[in-house]
């Protein structure tokens, strides 16, 4: 589940922004929430190209130039749909701080003829909880080189529950003497939440959720009614790389890294010695195998070697999932995100060479996230047509989940709370 700042309780008469803030565009999606069929409905979409400097790695980078680029892209949208503004707005948020990890506790119960009850459940719930948190925290700051690197919780999902090897939705009532749960969580650097903050504060918008982008993507398809999933899905951005391993219809993690479109169009702007928008042009036929036949060699020379630096590190992401060759991971990869065009990332994933060193128990299907995939959301513009829109879309999914009180979505928000307070 996203975590919410607070919204307007009658969201189903109200429009919403969903605002996917990337290195190369900023997107706006604008919709609103059909009760009946629980299903988010696009109205209005907006695409704006970011300056350079704006951001980097997926970070931001100059508050004022992204403000600048945020509002012509609302505005377009809501132009589209027909309205003057829109207040309530889910923002997405990237960068190669942004941790996230599924942390598993398995508790021994003394009577196991004891029917479980919630005190209980929220007591194993808040000890997952600060075990993740020092965690992540310990690990943001061995990679910051900061030791006292303050850190915010901003994703957060139970994603499995197990009595005596047995998986289950809700565990109050059952008996039982091992009881397993494992928890998602996605933390971000106070810097970067206090940025995002400082723009929707800007562009006086009333911001009821951050969310972690690959979190949003897995959401957006739905998979909790789909238990023997598993995938890994690899989000190209301009500036990063966001990767997902899901198992079991569960997010097992998430790793982003440093490295996505806008650093391939550098290589070929400073090899063939083009301006940025030239190179970026450059790339982008030659994605499409519009560029003419004399020049197709040579930025496939060109790009070779830094796709090859790329699934360094996807592998490195990777092994990040395997304390043992014992782990496997999902044999399917699936991209999306405006740089999964590039031919180069497709035949580096298909290439033999790494795969001897990551544990596949066999050889990797790949394929791409469209934006039908995003089952939760409906487009009514017909302008989400390719795998870069999938995380704006991921994105508007999460105000569908803002209704959700079960059990044990209540234990995990009691949870939170001690752990921020």
């Amino acid at each position: 589940m996203a975590l919410f700042f607070g919204k307007d309780k009658k969201f189903n008469k109200d429009f919403f922004l969903a605002l996917d803030i990337g290195t190369e565009f900023v997107k706006s999606l604008v919709y609103k929430v059909d009760t009946e069929s629980q299903k988010g409905i696009i109205f209005g979409v907006g695409k704006t190209r970011q300056k350079i400097g704006n951001m980097t790695s997926g970070a931001v980078s100059d508050i004022g130039g992204v403000i600048e680029t945020c509002q012509k892209s609302i505005d377009i949208a809501c132009q589209e749909a027909g309205i003057k503004n829109v207040k309530n707005t889910i923002i997405g948020i990237a960068g190669e701080f942004v941790k996230g990890s599924t942390t598993t506790v398995h508790y021994e119960r003394a009577k196991p003829e004891i029917r479980i009850d919630m005190p209980e459940i929220k007591n194993i719930i808040q000890k997952i909880q600060w075990k993740a948190f020092e965690r992540i925290k310990k690990q943001l700051a061995y990679e910051s080189d900061h030791a006292d690197i303050e850190v915010k919780l901003i994703n957060a999902a139970i994603v499995n529950v197990e009595i005596d090897g047995y998986r289950v939705t809700n565990p109050v009532g059952f008996q039982g003497r091992d009881v397993s749960i494992s928890v998602f969580n996605a933390y971000a650097p106070l810097i970067h939440l206090g940025a995002i903050q400082s723009i929707s504060k800007e562009l006086d918008l009333k911001l009821i959720s951050i969310a972690a982008e690959p979190y949003a993507a897995v959401n957006g398809m739905g998979l909790e009614n789909h238990p023997d999933f598993g995938a890994i899905l690899i989000d190209v951005g301009g500036g990063t790389t966001d990767i997902a391993v899901i198992k079991n219809g569960s997010l097992e993690g998430t790793s982003i890294f440093g490295l996505g479109g806008r650093s391939f169009t550098k290589s070929l702007a400073r090899k063939f010695h083009l301006s940025f928008e030239e190179a970026e042009e450059a790339k982008l036929l030659y994605s499409k195998g519009k560029i003419e036949d004399q020049y197709i060699g040579k930025i496939e020379d060109s790009l070779r070697e830094d796709c090859e630096v790329w699934l360094s590190g996807v592998e490195i992401a990777l092994e990040n999932f395997c304390s043992s060759r014992l782990d496997s991971l999902p044999p399917r990869i699936l991209l999306c995100g405006g740089g999964s065009g590039l031919p180069g990332i497709y035949e580096q994933l298909n290439s033999e060479k790494w795969l001897s060193r990551i544990p596949f128990p066999d050889k990797p299907t790949i394929g791409y996230i469209q934006p039908h995939d995003i089952i939760k959301i409906i487009d009514k513009t017909g302008k989400l047509t390719n795998p870069q829109d999938v995380t704006p879309m991921g994105l508007a999914s999460l105000i569908l989940d803002s209704g959700n009180n079960d059990v044990l979505s209540e234990a995990l928000n009691k949870a939170i709370k001690i752990i921020q307070n």
